[in-house]
């Protein structure tokens, strides 16, 4: 950014304006403390968990400008030596693919039945899983994924754990997902010991640039 008429370019710059942040499910099984739930919902206190984001002043619009190709070069400086397509990506390519054969899992299916049931038996939507209760348009998230911590999303919120609870639906959910995984890489091994070889790849293009910069 120096190089482009930038000196003071900040190490950690703010967008020009504030985007949408899109904020996912905190937990891979939705809501899991009890105590939260009963105060926060389906959300979080917001003294304790303030929106992370950079730290540094706004860029200004000529900045931004120059931002995007400045940020590609940085990219392709810590990404070398790795095959994007092949190796870096190929995980998170699999996670999806592992993903969706967990959700059509039988015995997971049945087990989110159950809790369905249980949630909807103590007055409240029956949801066909836990994320879709996490994610429920009622609960008005504002733009950086925060509820409105409403009194029927906290009792929503309870329910759900308390299912999850009474009948161990988180731990099933796990225990699916984690002999899908081991299947996964078993069937793999390859094509995940390149990525990670591509990780720690990029695990030391990093450190190489800090020592460089000092």
């Amino acid at each position: 950014m120096a190089d482009r008429g930038h000196p003071d370019f900040p190490l950690d710059p703010r967008y020009p304006s504030d985007p949408i942040v899109a904020t996912a499910v905190s937990t891979d099984y939705g809501a899991l403390d009890p105590d939260t739930a009963r105060r926060w919902g389906y959300g979080w206190d917001p003294a304790k968990h303030p929106a992370a984001g950079p730290k540094g002043r706004r860029m200004t619009n000529a900045e931004y400008a120059d931002w995007p190709d400045c940020n590609a070069d940085a990219s392709r400086r810590l990404m070398r030596g790795i095959d994007l397509t092949r190796d870096w990506l190929y995980a998170s390519r699999r996670e999806v693919e592992v993903d969706k054969a967990v959700k059509r899992d039988p015995r997971l299916r049945a087990a989110w039945d159950v809790w369905s049931r249980c949630v909807a038996e103590q007055g409240f939507t029956r949801y066909p899983d836990p994320v879709a209760a996490y994610a429920d348009e009622a609960w008005q998230r504002d733009s950086d994924g925060n509820t409105r911590h409403t009194q029927r999303e906290r009792a929503t919120a309870v329910a759900d754990v308390t299912c999850k609870r009474r009948h161990h639906t988180a731990e099933l959910w796990h225990d699916v997902r984690a002999q899908n995984q081991a299947a996964d890489i078993t069937r793999h091994p390859d094509r995940y010991a390149a990525g990670l070889q591509a990780l720690r790849t990029y695990r030391a293009n990093i450190t190489e640039v800090l020592r460089k910069l000092g």
